[in-house]
């Protein structure tokens, strides 16, 4: 995340690293627990998705800036399901997938645990980044076994604070990658 030079700390900017897009600075408002993963971090994520995304149908379930997932449909996913709690952060997004002329993405004001709960759709591959120090991580990754929202070799991409114990995760999600940078860590699962 970069901050603007005119008026920081009112509008805050991510660029998208790669596919379509690439170069694409978008902004939006920075909110009390909203840390869009960095350029570092994603670029490092992005390299391990490769193989894998193009056509991937993902969810990003705390979405805040949109980062994730907009990255994602730059680089080939065909849909991406932006969940947060934020109005004012979905709507950002919807103006974000509307200048970037795309309707690959819908946005859901919802708790990532209400939104799980109602939809039945299974995912390629959801990106679980929720604010930290907030204990999200695993009732997000039981609710998404729990209500069989992964196909068989799905990814989920979790992050979090290293400062903090790593997620449970479920039976039958194996650990494909994982890194640490900085204050962040971040694993990268496979679902059998």
């Amino acid at each position: 995340m970069t901050r603007s030079g005119k008026g920081a700390g009112t509008q805050s900017r991510l660029r998208i690293i790669g596919g379509q897009w690439r170069g694409r600075k978008l902004t939006f408002t920075p909110a009390e627990g909203l840390r869009p993963t960095s350029d570092r971090v994603r670029e490092t994520l992005f390299n391990w998705l490769a193989p894998y995304i193009h056509g991937a149908r993902c969810a990003d379930l705390f979405a805040g800036s949109g980062a994730l997932g907009l990255e994602a449909l730059s680089r080939g996913a065909s849909h991406c399901d932006f969940v947060d709690t934020s109005e004012a952060a979905l709507v950002q997004i919807g103006y974000h997938l509307a200048t970037l002329g795309t309707t690959a993405g819908q946005c859901h004001r919802s708790s990532a645990a209400q939104f799980l709960q109602t939809h039945n759709e299974p995912y390629d591959l959801v990106f679980i980044d929720p604010p930290f120090g907030k204990k999200l991580v695993n009732p997000a990754c039981a609710l998404l076994a729990e209500k069989k929202l992964l196909v068989g070799g799905a990814l989920v991409y979790v992050e979090w604070a290293a400062s903090e114990p790593p997620p449970m995760t479920p039976p039958g999600w194996s650990l494909h990658r994982d890194k640490t940078a900085g204050s962040v860590a971040y694993r990268l699962f496979i679902v059998d």
